[in-house]
């Protein structure tokens, strides 16, 4: 009898995406029936419908932050699995004037800009994305799209 776990397909995505040198982070509702309630989050979440992770993570970044960011922007991006389907994190640079236009949507209480190290200071942030921007900032491959030269 075969006992492998087949994995599912894609889950969602996530975006660290820096406005100028700061990161775009927003701070969830605090409601216990949601994932890391008042935790500082990054743009994004799960998929709808057929998109990729790119499309998925660009939709979720408008939805929360009411800015469109060019998929050109998107300047890395790795994929991690899990069993109930893979997870995506992208990163992407956008203008600091870009801050002028950010509105938060319907969910969260509010949005900020922090330097990755102000971020991963957080007594509440989601350390699972603050470690995967710092594998990003190490220089790690990603498996989609490679790190820029430095800015």
């Amino acid at each position: 009898m075969n006992m492998a776990i087949e994995r599912k397909g894609f889950h969602g995505a996530k975006l660290a995406l820096f406005v100028g040198d700061k990161l775009a982070v927003i701070l969830r509702d605090d409601k216990p029936n949601i994932p890391s309630p008042n935790h500082w989050d990054m743009p994004g979440g799960g998929r709808e419908g057929c998109e990729t992770p790119l499309e998925c993570v660009l939709r979720e970044t408008y939805e929360e932050l009411n800015i469109h960011v060019d998929p050109a922007a998107v300047a890395w991006g790795k994929r991690f699995p899990y069993l109930d389907g893979d997870r995506w994190f992208f990163v992407a640079y956008v203008d600091e004037a870009v801050a002028n236009t950010i509105r938060l949507g319907d969910e969260g209480q509010t949005w900020g800009l922090k330097s990755p190290e102000e971020y991963a200071g957080l007594p509440n942030n989601i350390v699972r994305f603050s470690d995967r921007l710092k594998m990003y900032l190490s220089g790690i491959d990603g498996d989609f799209f490679e790190r820029p030269p430095a800015r």
